[in-house]
């Protein structure tokens, strides 16, 4: 009887761990504590801005915690019958993952590849920690929510995002796997840093 208890505690162990993984990599790599404006806040309302992916949250936020809804929604679909702890430990894994590799070489060239990134230096280590947080709490809200809320708030942060922002996770994968100059020109037309041949940060 008390082996779920003891298995929920070694995940939320492992979910602390992550964490702890993610920002003493990205320490070691070279990626500032926090923004290297000098100071902290929550939100950052511009995919712009030079301080967007610097702070607690931002558009981007919004990616990450559809990642946790996803690794619910597809894990179900994917693996029927498939449990707590096969969903958990797949957040955690993929959470974890994600932020690391995101900041290898080869994924930072490719961001910088894609004109809307161009200038993306990474994370700082407090907004790649937060971002890992995000996607868990979208996984946690997932889990207890009726699939088609899942579904519909999917939906609902994608198109929010894609509309404000001019980016969301659905826009991001598609513009690194396979560039659109029309969705390019799109995104940018809202960049009040364009300078024509020269677009500025992410």
């Amino acid at each position: 009887m008390r082996q779920p208890h003891v298995y929920l505690a070694l995940l939320h162990l492992a979910a602390f761990l992550g964490a702890v993984a993610i920002g003493l990599t990205l320490y070691h790599w070279g990626q500032p504590l926090i923004c290297t404006c000098g100071y902290v806040q929550f939100w950052v309302g511009s995919i712009f801005s030079n301080e967007n992916s610097q702070h607690i949250a931002d558009w981007y936020t919004l990616s990450h915690f559809v990642h946790g809804l996803l690794i619910v929604l597809l894990g179900r679909w994917l693996v029927p019958g498939v449990g707590f702890v096969g969903l958990y430990s797949a957040a955690i894994i993929t959470g974890v993952a994600w932020e690391i590799i995101e900041h290898t070489d080869w994924v930072l060239d490719l961001f910088r590849a894609a004109t809307l990134y161009q200038g993306y230096r990474g994370d700082s280590v407090l907004n790649a920690v937060a971002d890992y947080l995000w996607m868990l709490s979208g996984f946690f809200l997932a889990f207890v929510l009726n699939p088609i809320w899942v579904v519909a708030l999917v939906i609902l942060l994608e198109v929010n995002s894609a509309v404000v922002a001019r980016d969301s996770l659905a826009l991001t994968t598609l513009m690194l796997v396979y560039p659109i100059e029309a969705v390019d020109d799109w995104q940018q037309a809202i960049n009040p840093n364009r300078i024509p041949g020269n677009e500025q940060d992410k």
